[in-house]
């Protein structure tokens, strides 16, 4: 216990952030301050005159450290009591069991609090951050808050899943003392992981990536920051608002108030399962991958520029005797002239003699010991939509002479997932030679 003569010095003034029930003092309040017990991690402060009662006669009482905010002298109290003034009686109680206090006010932050379910936090101001984003990819109504946690930890939390509210007077933890859900650190471990549709982890198996499937980032999302659950893969795109997550076994979970539940099957694979507006049921398989999906975006973004490259340095500039003269240009740009025996079998009428090369698809383990990739030729046409035509290509000739790139005709129907996996029976070939 922290004893005080009447004579005791102050160390300052400083400014209650927590409102204090057992003197009934408001939070925003000017308070002398005389001790401060890094021990009992207390402040032994003043009660000015105001807040004494019948009830309350003492003159000196003990605050949490984290409560109060030392300023110095009163003038320096004054001025911090009047920049916290708007927010001194603002409070918010949590609307969704789990939702984070983060270190910054970004979603992507680190987590440094998990609040519970009705429990009751100090707003000390708000703050610019990073928008929240919805499921539907528009930002979510609300703000971020500087807020202060009864224990005393500090962070940043959004407003989307707070109830915010005035207190004066009376107990700040009734809803906090109704919902007491165990602690589930495993739950905790899940929210903090990254779950990816499992066709990623097929790709980075195969080393075979589809980068347009890559840039929709399919994944599995428990709206820990939203109460909003999403499941986006490639032909599932739901939301499931939810108010709490509750244990319902060994290793699984259910999304109360929805058909939602999940289960994790080790440590890096997730299983979600939910019923359908059909009332089917439905389920869905993700993983915690080893690297980011934006870092295999660049990875397969560098073997395509690459490989377009070691092509543009076959050439730029290629002819041939029946099929007429192509050039690349160092942008991917194409120019191809004396293509119409092509037509209408190969290359549409209605393509114009440009466009677009592009390296988009993977060969099968067997192709790619012929072939030294596929190209594909982006035509711009007479009408406003483009059209691609493919080519299996090989750079040099089976003699090993160099200066020769042989296309052939890729037919559409080989191609299924981003990877060729065969080709056509009877092929059709353009020997190309590089242009002196």
């Amino acid at each position: 216990m922290l004893l005080l003569s009447g004579c005791e010095r102050k160390l300052g003034w400083g400014v209650l952030l927590w409102a204090n029930e057992e003197a009934g003092i408001p939070s925003g309040a000017i308070l002398p301050v005389y001790i401060k017990s890094n021990i009992e991690k207390k402040w032994i402060a003043g009660i000015p005159r105001e807040y004494r009662t019948a009830n309350f006669t003492e003159n000196k009482i003990a605050i949490p450290l984290p409560q109060l905010e030392l300023a110095g002298s009163k003038g320096a109290a004054k001025k911090v009591a009047g920049e916290f003034s708007a927010y001194a009686l603002i409070y918010a109680e949590t609307l969704q069991d789990g939702l984070p206090v983060r270190s910054d006010p970004d979603n992507s932050a680190s987590r440094v609090y998990r609040l519970r379910m009705g429990e009751v936090i100090k707003i000390l101001s708000p703050e610019k951050g990073a928008p929240a984003i919805s499921t539907t990819g528009e930002p979510l109504p609300g703000e971020w808050y500087r807020v202060l946690t009864e224990d005393g930890t500090r962070g940043y939390c959004f407003s989307y899943r707070l109830r915010l509210f005035d207190h004066t007077t009376g107990p700040l933890n009734f809803a906090q003392q109704q919902n007491e859900p165990e602690d589930d650190r495993l739950l905790q471990t899940v929210q903090t992981k990254i779950w990816s549709s499992q066709v990623y982890d097929d790709m980075l198996s195969s080393r075979k990536f589809d980068l347009d499937a890559l840039t929709k980032h399919w994944r599995f999302s428990t709206g820990e920051d939203t109460g909003i659950a999403n499941i986006y893969t490639t032909d599932i795109d739901r939301s499931f608002q939810y108010a709490a997550i509750r244990s319902i076994g060994d290793r699984s979970w259910r999304f109360d108030g929805t058909s939602l539940t999940m289960t994790l099957l080790s440590d890096t694979f997730l299983k979600v399962q939910f019923i359908d507006h059909d009332g089917m049921n439905r389920s869905a398989n993700f993983v915690a991958l080893p690297v980011r999906i934006d870092d295999l975006i660049v990875q397969e973004q560098a073997r395509r520029d690459a490989l377009f490259a070691e092509l543009f340095a076959a050439g730029p500039e290629f002819t041939s005797e029946m099929f007429g003269k192509l050039i690349l240009t160092e942008d991917a740009d194409f120019f191809w002239e004396g293509f119409d025996p092509l037509i209408p079998d190969y290359i549409p009428v209605s393509a114009l003699g440009r466009g677009k090369v592009e390296i988009r698809w993977n060969l099968s383990d067997e192709l790619a010991e012929y072939y030294t990739g596929v190209v594909s030729f982006r035509f711009k046409t007479i009408g406003s939509t483009d059209r691609d035509v493919s080519f299996l290509y090989k750079i040099g000739s089976e003699t090993g002479a160099s200066g020769v790139v042989s296309f052939e005709y890729l037919s559409p129907e080989h191609i299924k997932d981003a990877l060729v996996t065969g080709k056509d029976e009877t092929p059709f070939i353009i020997y190309f030679f590089k242009v002196p």
